[in-house]
């Protein structure tokens, strides 16, 4: 999902015609509300998983990785782009935010992460 949305469904979205910055800004919103809240139900999950299988070490390490990276992104990325995104709505001229280059470095982590995690958990 992660992969799906955050790095095909938000840049290609742009580049569908008649798309608006707006547009745009207002369907990625509900989209990674959505994603985010899948992400987190899906995060307790392995969090209680994790608790109850009593894992190895590394497969608790990096689990704690990528719960951070999400935490992280929640509680510090998002608002800023939900108020940059808020100001845009409003029509006001905004420059680019660094907070997306941010967001997506923490995606690409994330992702390497999980991608660890399941590697680990199958071995």
């Amino acid at each position: 999902m992660v992969l799906a949305i955050s790095f095909l469904e938000a840049p290609l979205k742009f580049r569908a015609p008649g798309v608006t910055i707006p547009l745009g800004l207002g369907i990625g919103r509900i989209v990674f509300r959505a994603l985010n809240s899948v992400e987190s139900a899906l995060a307790a999950g392995v969090i209680v998983a994790v608790v109850l299988g009593g894992p190895p070490p590394a497969v608790v390490v990096v689990m704690a990785v990528a719960v951070a990276i999400l935490a992280g992104q929640l509680g510090g990325v998002r608002p800023r782009l939900n108020r940059r995104s808020d100001r845009v709505l409003a029509g006001e001229s905004v420059p680019r935010s660094r907070a997306h280059h941010v967001y997506v470095a923490l995606e690409s982590v994330k992702v390497l992460a999980l991608i660890v995690l399941g590697v680990l958990l199958l071995a």
